[in-house]
């Protein structure tokens, strides 16, 4: 007859619960698998698989009770990494959104919007349509399966009951949120400049020759010509996502790195 002592018990629930709170953190702030059209019993299910993959090769566990008060501060410190790591991601999406309400705007398609479920907000279709390019190209990328990976390995980089973090990576974390408007104006910049200039030349029109009204000519003309340097834009939208996506996961890997207390 197989006999399992209490502590045995005891040290398969950490082995479980701690890395599984690290996990289902990450995968709820992520912006792929924590979206709101996946299923909550999906993604139990995908935090359950992982930590059952990783659990076996963790590092050694604190000594510390399942029921106790260290062990609900480990269980918060697993949370804080996990969403750590899903902000950095909804960061490098959040670049593509940004340029496409910066063009969007001045392309005259601000009326042009519908319901986001995922975020709960109204959202301009220009900025749907690159976030839905962005997310099919992270994962032609394989930028999943390096995002999962990267988590495993935090595991190692950041050991469950570390006892505390550098604060410095939390400044990190919020100075990268800059890269939304840096990111997100420099793949803008082409076509606002562009309708920039446009739109000063019609306002010019208007004033010398008022008959010629600005939703008469300005409207289609900014729409047109906004639709062909969408054209010519999309012919390096690859390369540009390519490199955001390399700054970014690069970013991840020092971020988790200056999290790790200061000795």
């Amino acid at each position: 007859m197989v006999e399992v002592t209490f502590a045995q018990l005891q040290t398969w629930l950490m082995l479980f619960l701690w890395p599984f709170v690290r996990i289902t953190a990450f995968l709820m702030a992520s912006p792929l698998l924590g979206h709101s059209a996946v299923p909550n019993q999906a993604k139990i299910g995908l935090a359950v698989l992982l930590t059952v993959v990783i659990g076996p090769g963790l590092p050694e566990l604190p000594d510390a009770p399942i029921v106790s008060w260290a062990s609900l501060g480990i269980m918060v410190e697993q949370m804080l990494i996990g969403i750590a790591i899903g902000l950095t991601m909804h960061v490098m999406f959040a670049v593509v959104q940004a340029a496409g309400e910066f063009i969007g705007l001045q392309m005259g398609l601000a009326f042009a919007t519908f319901f986001d479920a995922g975020s709960g907000t109204n959202t301009m279709i220009l900025s749907r349509v690159f976030y839905m390019i962005t997310l099919l190209m992270f994962l032609a990328f394989n930028g999943h399966l390096i995002v999962i990976e990267i988590l495993a390995s935090t595991f190692v980089t950041l050991p469950i009951g570390m006892g505390g973090f550098n604060a410095g990576a939390f400044e990190m974390l919020v100075r990268f949120g800059g890269t939304i408007f840096v990111s997100g104006m420099l793949l803008a910049l082409p076509l606002v400049g562009s309708l920039l200039i446009i739109n000063l030349s019609l306002g010019i029109l208007n004033r010398s020759a008022p008959q010629l009204t600005v939703f008469n000519i300005g409207f289609p003309t900014s729409l047109t010509v906004g639709i062909f340097l969408l054209m010519v834009l999309m012919t390096d939208f690859a390369r540009f996502l390519q490199r955001l996506f390399s700054d970014s996961l690069g970013f991840l890997q020092s971020l988790l790195e200056a999290m790790a207390p200061l000795n």
